[in-house]
């Protein structure tokens, strides 16, 4: 400790005579850190979040989501995605705004809660919002396109339990009838009429077991359990840009010059010792 308090001393006395340069190397820092924060092009950062839709008539033991959450973070990651974001935009593929696009765009993805968020980088506020809205758009129309044809096998599923639905009543109705006239006719005979009981019956139970499935369909169609990919929240973008962060450039500033200004003491002496 005591070795150490010595060096300490001595490293003092070393800045003591070299204090300008020092000095000089702090604020050549901070002078650079000022044209650095006052000149360096400003970006916004935009955020997002997109909920992958799912559809609730998926087979038992299957993904429901309308693409697995592992593929749409890797289609999000290609390049064809992010140039047909740009396209819909109409923004030129070989601009230096595409460019920051591709660069800049992250996703973090949140599996348990079924979200990925999103952020990109413009160079103003709404250019970022844009480009934001714009990838989730894109993700959306992708899987509306994906889900449509699940969804439509399951609507005429549902038609055709409708259309069973009334099939089966009407024939319960007409074996009804049939066996009302039947004891008018024929009161004395007990096999037709017990025959008939049991197909009114069997028409009964098929019609509640069409009816738990139309039910049940119903349920797996509604919004709580199929939906469209979505943003369930507003783009967010902040006040203040993202870039450059000034607090950040003049900390790093400081560090830096300081750095620098202690090498360049230390140099300085050592060449006027050799010197001398």
């Amino acid at each position: 400790m005591k070795e150490d308090e010595i060096y300490l001393f001595d490293m003092w006395r070393l800045l003591r005579r070299q204090w300008r340069w020092f000095a000089a190397s702090v604020a050549a820092a901070l002078l650079l850190a000022f044209a650095f924060v006052h000149f360096a092009p400003r970006q916004w950062l935009a955020s997002a979040w997109i909920q992958v839709g799912e559809i609730g008539v998926t087979p038992t033991g299957h993904d429901p989501k309308v693409e697995s959450f592992e593929r749409t973070i890797d289609r999000m990651k290609t390049r064809l995605f992010r140039d047909s974001v740009l396209r819909d935009l109409g923004i030129p593929l070989k601009s230096r705004e595409a460019a920051q696009y591709r660069k800049s765009l992250r996703l973090d993805p949140d599996p348990y809660a079924n979200l990925i968020r999103i952020d990109v980088l413009a160079g103003s506020p709404g250019q970022a919002s844009r480009l934001a809205t714009a990838t989730a758009d894109r993700l959306r129309a992708i899987h509306q396109g994906l889900g449509t044809a699940m969804l439509l096998q399951a609507q005429q599923r549902l038609q055709g339990i409708e259309r069973d639905i009334k099939g089966a009543s009407a024939d319960r109705d007409r074996l009804q009838q049939s066996g009302a006239a039947a004891d008018g006719v024929r009161g004395n005979g007990a096999a037709q009429p017990l025959i008939t009981a049991v197909l009114v019956e069997q028409k009964d139970e098929l019609i509640r077991q069409l009816r738990n499935e139309k039910a049940d369909l119903l349920v797996r169609l509604g919004p709580t359990l199929t939906y469209a990919t979505s943003q369930p929240w507003p783009v967010y973008v902040p006040d203040k840009p993202a870039f450059p962060n000034p607090a950040l450039a003049w900390g790093l500033g400081i560090l830096c010059g300081g750095a620098l200004g202690v090498l360049l003491a230390v140099l300085r002496d050592a060449r006027r010792r050799l010197a001398a």
